[in-house]
């Protein structure tokens, strides 16, 4: 083997072991991966596209019957803004400078961004008849694009992906709820939809927040003293400083054996690194959502929960804290947020009992009087005791959809699950007042409505019986409570209830009461 051959075969194996976070080379136009082929612009708004370019770079966007120009700074950074254009597509976009780059198929429609944990990752292939889907996801016009999971206090500015069109081939790997919240969308408003998935498996909401906002604030003191421990703890320094040291020495010895024609050298295992995954504050927000944040969007759907339930009043702060914060940055005023509420999980249990699940599930509640428009997604009722990802995500994301359909779009839609308003004591009963009801109340399965439970001053809970007065009163009691002044609904991870609107949105899980819970000391 010649010299020559080796050093090409060396650089070629450069290339590949090469990390993805290189800096960019900044001798030529360039934009993120967040703008590419068949990409989708928001409509009805003036969309911002940047990118890199040499310092001082006069750069020229053309798309349309458009012609924006601009001038990269001295750090290369360069940005233009595009006016609203018509509706549909394809468009060709051209960006000028010293080189020229070409973005074909480009589409104007909605965007969305679909985020959260594992529930909104979940892929279509996991979830129900992933092989009837598949055959019908004939959607061109809907776009999808998936941002990798990276975990880091450095802001990043792009990641490695691309827009692909909804096809059969394209679709199952990708999220099943923003897949179903995308296609309702697409076929009742005609127009082409643009989906990012950014959600990472198991995250905290922390995770998703800037830094500094929590640093700014005691209440996270005692999170970011436990995470200040992990980020000084000698073993794990050590430990990953060694893996760096055996890593830049496999790298020379593929090299070599690559070079010689010899099999490459195991690579070495990775230590499981906390600084780098989905629990530490601020890493997602910086390696997962920065490089999208300014992009046209209408707004955002969001799947997690789960991850904080040990922390379930913390909650009550930080999701609307986190939401604040997304709508600041990107600056596009108050977009809509819509999340679902956690779904029922765990086995059934037999008597009234705490639930950090169910006081999770109050916190999401609680945010939609903290922040305007926002909504949520109940679906008390299509969870799966042993498997915490159940696999109906269609339903999940209609009622989603709806949210969206009837606030953004106009349509006439019952959107809202009902919710506790009041309640009234009559004696040994208490009467509840029920709004957002839709068409009326309705039981499903049973004509017994289940999941209530009452409790007197002692704060001790029995099981209740209840009764539908009309279309938004419910009246509960228990033979077992003569003074009764709390009432409970729907409070446990996996509740048996049955409550719901004439149109099939489960009734919102509640309680009457404001009585310390079992996270309210969890911060």
């Amino acid at each position: 083997m010649t010299q020559s051959t080796l050093t090409l075969k060396c650089v070629g194996l450069l290339s590949l072991l090469a990390p993805l976070w290189l800096t960019h080379i900044q001798a030529e136009v360039s934009l993120p991966s967040i703008f590419g082929n068949h990409m989708v612009l928001q409509r009805e708004l003036s969309n911002p596209i940047w990118g890199w370019a040499d310092p001082n770079e006069a750069i020229k966007v053309t798309i349309h019957d458009q012609e924006v120009e601009t001038r990269a700074a001295s750090d290369g950074a360069w940005k233009a803004t595009l006016k609203p254009l018509p509706v549909g597509g394809p468009y060709t976009m051209h960006l000028r400078g010293k080189n020229t780059l070409v973005l074909e198929d480009v589409m104007v429609g909605e965007v969305w961004i679909c985020s959260g944990q594992s529930n909104m990752q979940w892929s279509v292939n996991a979830s129900n008849d992933p092989d009837l889907e598949k055959l019908s996801a004939h959607y061109p016009d809907i776009r999808l694009v998936t941002v990798p999971r990276v975990g880091t206090q450095e802001p990043q500015s792009d990641f490695e992906g691309q827009w692909q069109r909804c096809s059969p081939d394209t679709v199952g790997s990708f999220s099943a709820v923003g897949y179903f919240f995308g296609r309702q969308l697409n076929q009742t408003l005609n127009v082409p939809i643009g989906l990012i998935n950014n959600a990472w498996g198991g995250s905290a909401a922390e995770a998703w927040v800037r830094r500094d906002l929590l640093e700014a604030d005691v209440r996270y003191q005692p999170l970011l003293e436990r995470w200040a421990k992990t980020e000084s703890d000698q073993t794990l320094l050590k430990a990953m400083s060694d893996y760096e040291q055996a890593m830049e020495t496999w790298k020379l010895d593929a090299l070599k054996a690559r070079g010689m024609g010899e099999d490459i050298p195991r690579r070495p295992n990775r230590p499981n690194n906390a600084l780098t995954g989905n629990h530490r504050p601020g890493n997602i927000y910086n390696g997962v959502l920065r490089p999208t944040i300014g992009y046209g969007i209408r707004g955002v759907i969001w799947y997690q929960g789960e991850s904080n339930a040990g922390r379930a009043y913390q909650y009550r702060e930080l999701f609307p804290l986190m939401i604040q914060n997304w709508r600041d940055v990107w600056g596009q005023g108050d977009f809509p947020f819509y999340w679902v509420q956690l779904a029922d999980f765990r086995l059934e249990k037999d008597q009234p009992s705490d639930s950090d699940w169910a006081e999770l599930r109050e916190a999401q509640t609680m945010t939609m009087k903290r922040l305007p428009n926002t909504g949520e997604a109940v679906i008390i009722e299509l969870g799966e005791a042993q498997d915490i990802h159940p696999k109906n995500k269609e339903d999940v994301g209609k009622r989603l959809a709806r949210w969206a359909l009837a606030r953004e779009y106009g349509f006439d839609l019952v959107h809202r699950s009902p919710i506790y308003a009041s309640m009234n004591r009559q004696g040994s009963k208490i009467v509840l007042d029920i709004e957002h009801i839709g068409g009326g109340l309705d039981l499903f399965d049973v004509q017994t409505p289940l999941g209530f439970t009452i409790a007197g001053a002692d704060q001790v809970f029995q099981h209740a019986q209840a009764k539908i007065l009309n279309e938004r009163q419910i009246e509960v009691w228990s033979e077992s409570v003569d003074q009764p002044v709390a009432v409970r609904y729907a409070w446990a991870d996996n509740p048996v209830c049955n409550v719901q609107n004439k149109e099939g949105l489960p009734l919102t899980p509640f309680r009457t009461d404001d009585w310390p819970g079992v996270t309210i000391n969890n911060h």
